[in-house]
């Protein structure tokens, strides 16, 4: 066994590829040691990072060239064994799949219309009451749609602080609240104006502003914005 060897638990954590990237992110992690967690472990005579260092070495240190490694040349190197050789495989798999795969372009928020049309395939047709935000970007796109709450046919209770811990785990710039009235009447109520009013403040003070609030129904939208209530 080479006496300099120092197996990877035995790292400082910051060293250790998993922590590192956990707590530095993907893009702090070189080739080797992405692979490395792939690999799991390593020998009794090289760490995980070594052993992947070794394999990418075989490669040109191109992960292309590894890419057209076939599983039995990367069972070739002590430590592969068929389940590691088949990891690495699955995961430049999914690398150039990646590749090739079109980033899907976000819905930008221009009008209320454009809201009432992003939520209209989460709500259409429900017979229970759900609340609903959407977080947009700076550039007023949506990031995500989440569903807050769901309720009874009269109502649903909604917490502020989900709606802007959600906003700020997603960096989201602004937001729009939306909820469905499945009566088809689309006039707020006094709970929902005061909820907007609520939020609009709550927004104002994490710097996050609840552009507009509206109430779905089936055949149509009430939209607090157009009406002038965002204030």
């Amino acid at each position: 066994m080479n006496s300099d060897f120092t197996p990877i638990k035995h790292w400082a954590e910051d060293d250790r590829p998993r922590e590192k990237l956990l707590h530095k992110g993907r893009a702090a992690l070189s080739d080797a040691e992405l692979i490395a967690i792939l690999l799991g472990t390593g020998t009794t005579s090289l760490s995980a990072v070594d052993l992947a260092k070794q394999i990418l070495s075989a490669a040109d240190n191109n992960l292309y060239n590894l890419a057209r490694f076939s599983i039995k040349d990367l069972q070739k190197f002590k430590g592969i064994g068929e389940a590691k050789a088949i990891t690495i495989a699955a995961a430049l798999e999914l690398g150039r799949r990646r590749k090739e795969t079109e980033v899907p372009k976000r819905v930008r928020i221009r009008s209320s219309r454009d809201c009432y049309e992003a939520i209209r395939p989460h709500l259409a047709d429900i017979q229970h009451e759900e609340f609903w935000i959407l977080l947009l970007s700076r550039a007023n796109e949506i990031m995500q749609k989440v569903n807050i709450s769901s309720g009874g046919v009269s109502g649903t209770v909604v917490d502020p602080k989900i709606i802007f811990k959600t906003a700020l785990e997603h960096t989201a710039s602004g937001l729009i609240l939306v909820h469905n009235h499945p009566s088809g009447n689309l006039t707020p109520s006094q709970a929902d104006i005061d909820l907007t009013a609520k939020l609009i403040a709550a927004g104002k003070v994490l710097e996050i502003t609840v552009l507009d609030h509206l109430i779905y129904t089936d055949n149509g939208y009430f939209s607090f914005m157009d009406e002038g209530m965002m204030h």
